[in-house]
């Protein structure tokens, strides 16, 4: 939000989220990263609802994008730990996120396998 309305966002009094909020890296070619965040987000529940009622590209697809978005919580937390020396709750929260999802991608298998 803040992204689109110039608000201050509430972290708690964080100094840290704040810096990692207005860095440079939270935007993508102009794009915040926390409306990408909610697009994959947004893929994701479509694909599993999908995949769960048995459609298998539904779930090739719901594979595909969390392991992307697994790839780029990977980067963030990166930014985060070497390159800002700051940390966001907002994002360690949606990063925990991620690593359950992928977990379950990997550890949940498909109703059609054999």
């Amino acid at each position: 939000m803040q992204a689109f309305t110039g608000e201050t966002l509430s972290c708690g009094g964080s100094p840290d989220c704040f810096r990692v909020l207005g860095s440079s890296y939270s935007k993508v070619g102009g794009i915040p990263v926390a409306l990408l965040g909610a697009v994959a987000y947004f893929g994701v529940f479509t694909f599993a609802t999908f995949a769960a009622f048995g459609y298998a590209r539904a779930r090739v697809l719901l594979m595909l994008i969390v392991g992307a978005m697994f790839l780029a919580t990977l980067w963030f937390l990166y930014v985060q730990a070497f390159v800002l020396h700051a940390y966001c709750r907002y994002c360690l929260f949606s990063a925990a996120i991620i690593f359950l999802l992928a977990g379950l991608v990997i550890a949940v298998p498909s109703s059609h396998e054999e």
